[in-house]
């Protein structure tokens, strides 16, 4: 490759994003200075934040600039380093954007072992995923042997990880997901006790028959039809972590039709539910114990994975935009070149 093809952020979306909100720009390889490495991006993660960061408005991080590199994470390969720490042919996990090529000085970044699990899982089950799902749910979500966790987008880079640990740790898992495909992989290949269509239309009927002994914990990856669905079940002292709100992301007013806010909060009230919304690096205390068990918990086979993976950078734009309609199934992974541990 002679050009570092870059995706640009050309414009701010208005509602869903579109093909004109990117643009594919080319610029010359960087070259690395002293105490720096030129790295090779293998693989790009794409993730249903990276809409939040296309808006302007004040939130958790820093929007990208109009004409910025869209931001995410990467699994690289050094090809050049003046850097002592790392050497050519390095894996590194970081978060290098929607490019080719980059400069970096090693801040930020993490080798790789790529004898431990495909490279790839450094983005999904075994990265940042998969952290959210086992921060969110062991912290907040405190799961208890018995009981019944509710989780959205079960079929999802984070969903499928929430639903394995609380069976790992005792609990009752449905999911709720998009298709009887995803549903089938969800109950049959992940081990959750049941899995529900959200598309289904009488999916309301449906959850609360998976449900019998109420909802203890609901992860909440969603919002819309499925959070309303699920507000009439909670038991008492309910907790719903808040990782994601996917139903909302592009939405520019209100939805109409009844509003659900009065009932939530009388269950708030009459149930004592506990509602918090996370980031996963509020608990990076526990990456060190997630490193551990989730490590263990994929090599004993008690966590599996998916991957939905589109070759190319130039489809990232348009594989976002389906991530964001529930068209992908699994932990989306963009292949940005050759995989030298392949």
């Amino acid at each position: 490759m002679t050009k570092n093809r870059q995706v640009l952020l050309a414009s701010r979306p208005d509602g869903a994003p579109s093909a004109a909100n990117f643009e594919l720009a080319e610029s010359d390889i960087p070259t690395p200075g002293e105490g720096e490495m030129l790295l090779r991006t293998i693989y790009l993660s794409l993730d249903p934040y990276m809409r939040g960061r296309m808006n302007a408005e004040k939130s958790y991080a820093e929007p990208v600039p109009v004409g910025g590199v869209m931001e995410g994470g990467t699994v690289s390969v050094v090809e050049q380093s003046n850097n002592g720490k790392f050497q050519e042919g390095d894996i590194l996990v970081g978060r290098c954007g929607w490019q080719d090529y980059v400069v970096s000085d090693g801040t930020s970044l993490g080798k790789v072992d790529p004898g431990t699990a495909p490279v790839s899982t450094e983005l999904g089950v075994l990265g940042m995923p998969g952290l959210t799902a086992y921060s969110g749910l062991l912290r907040l979500g405190k799961p208890k042997e018995g009981e019944t966790l509710v989780v959205a987008a079960a079929s999802g880079a984070v969903g499928a990880n929430v639903g394995q640990i609380a069976k790992i740790k005792g609990c009752r898992a449905v999911g709720v997901a998009g298709g009887p495909e995803k549903c089938d992989f969800v109950v049959n290949e992940l081990g959750f006790d049941a899995c529900v269509d959200h598309r289904a239309d009488d999916f309301e009927a449906q959850l609360a028959a998976a449900c019998p002994d109420g909802i203890d914990i609901y992860f909440e990856n969603v919002a819309g039809r499925v959070l309303e669905a699920v507000i009439p079940l909670f038991n008492f002292w309910a907790r719903m972590p808040v990782c994601g709100l996917i139903a909302q992301y592009n939405m520019q007013d209100l939805p109409q039709g009844t509003n659900m806010l009065p009932a939530l909060m009388r269950a708030v009230l009459t149930y004592r539910l506990h509602i918090e919304g996370f980031i996963v690096r509020d608990f990076a205390d526990m990456h060190a114990d997630f490193q551990r068990d989730m490590g263990q918990w994929v090599r004993d086979g008690k966590v599996k994975y998916k991957e939905h993976r589109v070759a190319g950078l130039e489809n990232a734009p348009e594989t976002l935009m389906g991530l964001l309609k529930g068209e992908n199934f699994g932990k989306v992974v963009i292949e940005v070149s050759d995989d030298p541990t392949a």
